[in-house]
């Protein structure tokens, strides 16, 4: 194969180099933002922009730390226009 093992100690983004593979967490966020952007975009009054500020009524709240929603990382990073 390669001809690594792992007492090489050779870091992901080295092996992902070597193997030109790309890092799918990279991919998955940039196919994210560019969906998003798409989704921003649009002012003809469908589903998908009014879905993604949709906050479900559930009755109880669950205990502990809130669940991250798709877009509270998108505010995150980009900040909010209210």
């Amino acid at each position: 194969m390669l001809g690594v093992s792992l007492r090489d100690q050779i870091r992901n983004k080295e092996f992902r180099r070597r193997t030109r593979v790309t890092d799918i967490a990279h991919r998955v966020a940039k196919l994210k933002w560019k969906w998003a952007g798409h989704i921003a975009r649009r002012t003809d009054g469908r589903w998908g922009s009014k879905v993604l500020e949709w906050r479900p009524c559930t009755g109880k709240s669950s205990v502990g730390r809130p669940t991250t929603r798709w877009t509270d990382d998108i505010k995150r990073v980009a900040g909010s226009r209210r």
